[in-house]
């Protein structure tokens, strides 16, 4: 029987009839999660750092479907067992050292959650301008932002907070209905391109500026872990979703045909609008919230900001509220409802200051996406290796809610994949510091530098090994109880 100190009904396993997530659904949902600003600006930020169109697409191709590869397979126990993604991590850490994967991934969310924030606030602030130009005149500031822009940013913080609490089916309505209206504003940014730069045969002829093979593929492989960083997040606590799906086909159909698709689709849209900025302005812009504020047509601009505003919510209700909302509340099921998660992500997501997180395209990719690609990758190792691997995907469902059980190792906690997460994080740490730039490593650590621009793959690797190799001599002993028939 499961304990009440240990669930609620947002952490329980969803019943039969909640299991109506089809192909469609999933397709729709990357669609929403895929077209949005942050996806634009990445391919937009290859191009600024060197790549022609054809590497930059290339490599953000590669980058989803290598991360493609773990969001099919963690989501296979959300379909089987009706579990969130906390829950499943307690098979693995164990019922109490579970909250350190879904606290490292809510935290990761939460800075999400204030980036796609951000970014719906200076949407909704730039149609504020068209309608009122003197708003830019207004004094005051909070913190280093300035008053109005800060007041958007509260205001689309509470649209994203609207859906949270509305629950999971309002969130499933608003993926379906925006996706055709997400594919068609794409579409028209790329026709615009297509129209002001004379054709895609200008638009498309940046050539590459890597002086030589070793600086590019030394810039490609950090972009790459950047681009499997993007999604790192999701890739974790995917089972919060596929938990309603109708079978497995639903989960791995409609991922396979969405998120390779969509990005990459997404991508071109960025690579060939930012390129053909540089022949109509002479500059890249790769931050299309800049670009709208060029154009002449207020109808345009009105329109492409709506269409920003609705890409933007999105993704972030999907993609960095639900996750984090179902973490918290595992830290303590009896007082933490999915509810209060939500607004506890909200609270985090202003206060880590995402302004400064989107101040250039580097430290958007190399500081923010890989550093903590470096703390995912190893949970993503360790899970994998444990459900697959050694219990080979059968789980004791009523012992994942059982304080003495199955998975209760050493008072709640699993030691081993501790260790394992450790061991898979500590190489990308001198990296890190050095990134940041608060750190010059002596000759001793130099070797494990360049190593951060692996981080996900190196924590990964490392993680899962180690985690192997410890747990090769446990077993598994008690029955599968599936949730379902």
């Amino acid at each position: 029987m499961m304990t009440n100190d240990l669930t609620n009904k947002d952490l329980a396993p969803v019943s039969k009839n909640q299991k109506n997530w089809t192909t469609s659904n999933f397709f729709t949902l990357w669609i929403g999660l895929s077209v949005q600003i942050p996806t634009y600006m990445m391919a937009s930020s290859l191009i600024e750092g060197g790549m022609n169109w054809i590497q930059a697409l290339v490599t953000i191709f590669l980058g989803n479907v290598i991360v493609l590869i773990p969001m099919i397979l963690n989501g296979h126990v959300g379909v089987k067992y009706g579990i969130p993604y906390p829950v499943f991590a307690r098979a693995s850490f164990g019922i109490l050292g579970s909250n350190i994967p879904a606290l490292l991934r809510a935290f990761v969310a939460c800075g999400w959650f204030g980036i796609q924030t951000w970014i719906g606030g200076t949407a909704i602030y730039t149609l504020v301008l068209w309608l009122w130009p003197n708003a830019a005149s207004v004094s005051g500031q909070v913190g280093d932002v300035g008053f109005i822009p800060f007041i958007c940013f509260i205001a689309f913080w509470f649209m994203n907070l609207f859906f949270v609490w509305k629950g999971l089916n309002s969130i499933k309505w608003l993926e379906t209905l925006c996706a055709p209206f997400l594919i068609l504003g794409g579409v028209s940014l790329l026709y615009w391109a297509y129209m002001n730069a004379d054709g895609l045969s200008k638009v498309f002829q940046t050539t590459s500026q890597f002086e030589s093979n070793s600086a590019f593929y030394q810039y490609f492989f950090s972009a790459l872990t950047g681009i499997v960083g993007f999604w790192a997040t999701l890739s974790l606590n995917i089972p919060d979703f596929t938990r309603y799906a109708k079978d497995q086909n639903a989960q791995i159909y409609g991922q396979i045909l969405g998120l390779p698709t969509t990005m990459t689709f997404f991508a071109f849209i960025g690579v060939g609008v930012t390129s053909a900025t540089l022949a109509i302005y002479g500059e890249a812009i790769w931050d299309p919230l800049i670009l709208i504020q060029k154009f002449d047509d207020p109808f345009i601009v009105i329109l492409s900001v709506i269409t920003i505003i609705f890409a933007t919510l999105t993704t972030n209700v999907a993609a960095n509220m639900v996750g984090p909302a179902n973490d918290f509340s595992n830290l303590s099921p009896k007082h933490i409802s999915f509810k209060m998660g939500g607004l506890i992500t909200g609270i985090l997501g202003i206060v880590m200051m995402p302004w400064k997180l989107l101040a250039d395209p580097t430290g958007y990719i190399f500081t923010w996406l890989i550093g903590y690609s470096a703390l995912l990758g190893p949970i993503a190792g360790i899970i994998l290796v444990d459900y697959y691997l050694i219990r080979r995907t059968t789980l004791n469902l009523e012992a994942l809610y059982q304080r003495e059980g199955a998975y209760t190792y050493w008072h709640g906690y699993n030691l081993k994949a501790i260790a394992a997460l450790i061991l898979g994080i500590l190489p990308n740490i001198p990296g890190f510091l050095v990134q940041i730039k608060v750190w010059s490593p002596g000759s001793a650590f130099e070797f494990f530098v360049p190593l951060y621009h692996y981080a996900w793959f190196i924590g990964l690797f490392i993680s899962a090994i180690t985690y192997g190799l410890m747990m090769a001599s446990e077993k598994e002993t008690s029955e599968e109880k599936p949730a379902f028939a």
